[in-house]
């Protein structure tokens, strides 16, 4: 398994897309931090160059970094799917394909989630108006939102190593983690036992994670780590186990 993570981690690191797509996501952030820097300083009644607003865009952009959690994995899991087969031909078990795509991809995109965090932080209480709170908030809203992002890029995952059209891979994650809440609350609002399942939706879970960010609330929840552990181990499994089934062509 070392020997195919080494060959994969060399192939992933190749990837001229992957860095220029980091790379984006860092000018955005600091192009977004200087703009409400500058539009303070020019109008002092500007109302939004604050640490609160700037980390609430990454709170509420729960779909956008799964978004770039897609891109993240599509690194090795879009064309390099291509060369399945002849890894397999050379004795590489479908088994450590899938997890050392999987884990390869995560770590990526978590150092990047990472080094993204530091420079918001950074330029947060640097640049914007900021309380002894902002930065304790937003790192309680970000542990919240870790496992329902995690589960989210597992089940990314799971689709492209079983072929899914990345058209309904984006489909799927904009129902489940924007519509799934309020979908279940219509469907089930006069079933008793059923009627509180929307509480439970990812979508419902970002949804109060940033009120309670802008509410400067924010506590950490069982309930978002359930979540996100019950979707990431069923799209794991389901994902190991089709996988070992499936035709490679």
């Amino acid at each position: 398994m070392m020997n195919y993570m080494k060959s994969e981690m060399y192939r992933l690191l190749r990837k001229k897309g992957l860095h220029m797509t980091s790379l984006i996501c860092f000018l955005l952030i600091t192009a977004a931090a200087f703009v409400l820097y500058f539009t303070d300083q020019n109008d002092p009644n500007f109302p939004y160059a604050t640490s609160l607003f700037f980390y609430s865009n990454v709170i509420s952009g729960g779909v956008l970094i799964l978004i770039i959690a897609f891109l993240f994995n599509l690194a090795l899991t879009g064309k390099d799917m291509s060369l399945i087969k002849q890894s397999i031909s050379f004795g590489i078990s479908r088994n450590t394909i899938f997890w050392s795509k999987l884990i390869l991809t995560l770590s990526y995109f978590l150092f990047i989630c990472v080094i993204g965090l530091i420079l918001m932080i950074g330029l947060g209480e640097n640049l914007l108006v900021s309380d002894e709170q902002s930065v304790g908030n937003f790192l309680i809203a970000c542990s919240n939102m870790l496992p329902v992002i995690l589960s989210g890029f597992f089940m990314i995952h799971m689709l492209k190593m079983l072929k899914v059209g990345e058209i309904y891979i984006i489909i799927i994650l904009l129902f489940i983690f924007t519509l799934a809440g309020d979908l279940f609350r219509m469907l089930f609002q006069s079933i008793p036992g059923l009627n509180e399942l929307y509480k439970y939706a990812p979508s419902t879970l970002l949804n109060e994670n940033i009120v309670s960010f802008m509410d400067q609330a924010a506590q950490i929840g069982y309930q978002y780590w359930i979540v996100g552990i019950v979707i990431s181990v069923i799209s794991l499994l389901i994902g190991t186990s089709r996988f070992a089934k499936q035709n490679i062509n």
